[in-house]
């Protein structure tokens, strides 16, 4: 689906593309038509840098995930100026990831948000939400680690692209 078919877009974006970006775009995609509403949802994901583009998300990511029934098929990218404007709402996972994207954006924007900032105990206070850890160099729990945030995340991002589509222009 295409953002213009959409009724609310989504990024998410981590440092390689290869783990935690990829892990966001496949447990959101699955919650979202979960819901229901999978036709109304763009979601990608993409990484700040470029070392790892046209790569599929790492083996062990893959992995944990379809132990989980989740299936991450995006091939790496780097995100791009445009994507700043075409997506509703791009999620990093840690502070560097937002910096990265606050300067590509040439400072904040309120469609820039951490994914820590959408677990229940962080509503309302998204400057003290976590960030999500780089499994990259640790070992198999990390990658536990990650898709448990993500999952946990999952509700409260639902609803905020659910009050983003009620403002949305059909």
């Amino acid at each position: 689906m295409t953002h213009q078919q959409a009724s609310v877009s989504v990024l998410f974006v981590c440092m390689g593309n290869i783990c935690r970006s990829p892990a966001g775009e496949g447990v959101f995609r699955q919650h979202v038509e979960r819901e229901g509403d999978g036709d109304k949802f763009h979601i990608d994901s993409a990484g700040t840098i470029a070392y790892h583009s046209g790569d599929p998300a790492d083996r062990r990511m893959r992995e944990a995930a379809a132990r989980r029934g989740y299936t991450l098929d995006s091939i790496a990218r780097q995100v791009t100026r445009e994507d700043l404007d075409e997506f509703d709402l791009i999620v990093a996972m840690d502070q560097d990831n937002l910096r990265d994207l606050e300067q590509l954006a040439g400072g904040p924007r309120p469609n820039l948000r951490l994914l820590g900032s959408f677990l229940p105990e962080y509503d309302g206070h998204p400057k003290d939400a976590p960030q999500v850890p780089d499994p990259y160099y640790g070992g198999p729990r990390g990658f536990e680690e990650v898709l448990d945030m993500i999952e946990r995340a999952c509700p409260g991002l639902f609803s905020a692209c659910r009050e983003i589509s009620r403002f949305s222009v059909p």
